[in-house]
């Protein structure tokens, strides 16, 4: 017999104590089931405050367990665990490397302040946070950055190279990134590790160019996950849930291309919306997650063997969380 898995779907949710969240860049289908919709913090700070004992995460491991880190009380199920490049680049061994590196080239380890991007495993917010340091998100870099720097100390950024750099041109200081070209810590304001997201590097100027020929007055808007090169000049830089504000807020005759992921463009006014892109920029993680494994996960539920649970060890919880609560102390 055929199962019909959004009606099935539906009625799990219906009866069951649950609540199903979806990332911006999910597939439609799934997209459109959710009761929770948003970005990734954003999504955890929601479950956190919602009822419902079991959360089901349709999105990318780190931000499954985000909620159970500010949440662990939850039980947090996720169709696929699927794998955040950018996260799976920025490993325990690597961020203690990167304060070697540093120490190594002449900076004392109390003089380094460590932010980790919330795209982190939370193993890694847990050694940034035991280390005095923050996390944060790609609306509040700036800010967190700016608080962060006002401790005197040298900032430590990981994993995503680009927003750190966009970061400091922005604010007119120096960066560096671990491993390409000459990385000097004592020179610079920011160092970064060489982590990026496989998406955002899809753009590039070639593609702003080509679209302002073909449509002198477009507007471009971009993720900061994007190449400097990219971010310097676009016409809007901003998280997703401010690329979402800034083009519904366009007229809707003002042409606008995007350069972020492709379901959330396609989500986007469909009218005068482009992708920055001369191919799909769709995020291969964020789209393994389909209504069937969506439905095989709530009815997990239903059967009393719930499948792909989150578990994040106590010490774990205990050191992101302090990370994660000095963010939103700031912000």
């Amino acid at each position: 017999m055929l199962i019909n898995f959004k009606d099935e779907i539906t009625r799990l949710k219906t009866k069951l104590d649950v609540t199903v969240v979806a990332h911006y860049y999910q597939r439609d289908e799934v997209f459109e089931m959710a009761d929770i919709t948003g970005d990734s913090l954003e999504l955890a700070r929601k479950c956190k405050a919602d009822p419902n004992h079991w959360v089901v995460f349709c999105g990318v491991g780190f931000m499954g367990q985000s909620v159970k880190v500010i949440a662990p009380h939850k039980r947090v199920l996720m169709p696929k665990i699927a794998c955040c490049a950018m996260a799976r680049m920025m490993e325990g061994t690597y961020f203690d490397e990167s304060v070697a590196y540093i120490i190594k080239h002449g900076v004392a380890k109390e003089d380094i302040l460590p932010i980790t991007y919330i795209n982190s495993d939370a193993s890694v917010k847990a050694k940034v946070g035991e280390m005095g340091g923050m996390v944060c998100t790609s609306s509040n870099a700036h800010k967190i950055i700016t608080k962060g720097l006002q401790s005197g100390k040298k900032i430590l950024f990981v994993p995503d190279r680009c927003l750190g750099q966009n970061i400091a041109e922005k604010m007119n200081l120096k960066s560096c990134v671990i491993g390409v070209g000459e990385c000097n810590p004592k020179e610079a304001d920011i160092i970064c590790f060489n982590g990026f997201c496989s998406v955002h590097q899809l753009f590039t100027s070639d593609d702003i160019a080509f679209y302002r020929q073909k449509f002198p007055n477009i507007k471009v808007a971009v993720h900061p996950e994007c190449d400097p090169s990219v971010v310097r000049e676009a016409d809007f830089v901003g998280s997703t849930s401010q690329l979402i504000s800034y083009v519904n807020g366009l007229d809707r005759d003002q042409k606008v291309v995007v350069g972020t992921e492709y379901n959330l463009v396609n989500r986007l006014r469909k009218e005068n919306t482009y992708v920055l892109s001369a191919t799909k920029p769709e995020c291969p993680t964020m789209n393994e997650t389909t209504l069937e494994d969506l439905y095989r996960t709530l009815k997990s539920i239903e059967d009393g063997e719930p499948i792909n649970e989150i578990f994040v060890e106590p010490h774990v919880i205990e050191y992101a969380n302090l990370a994660l609560e000095r963010m939103l102390e700031i912000n």
